[in-house]
């Protein structure tokens, strides 16, 4: 097969592809209870990153010294 005939040929199985996938895509609605359980996990997370800055806050400075790399360790 050609380069020329070869190229279309897969921009045809591309197209194709394509085409038989999107009918299925948009007619999907998110489900509420995993939209839900994302959310708590996003809001868990959120606080999660909050604590964590809070403690750099105040021991910034001892934080930083338990991950200096000493020699040997």
């Amino acid at each position: 097969m050609s380069s020329d005939k070869h190229q279309e040929q897969e921009e045809k199985t591309t197209q194709t592809t394509e085409q038989q996938r999107t009918p299925d895509t948009e007619n999907i609605q998110p489900d509420d209870e995993i939209t839900e359980k994302g959310e708590e996990i996003k809001d868990d997370l959120d606080r999660l990153l909050d604590e964590i800055d809070g403690i750099l806050e105040e021991d910034s400075e001892e934080f930083v010294e338990n991950y200096i790399q000493r020699g040997g360790e």
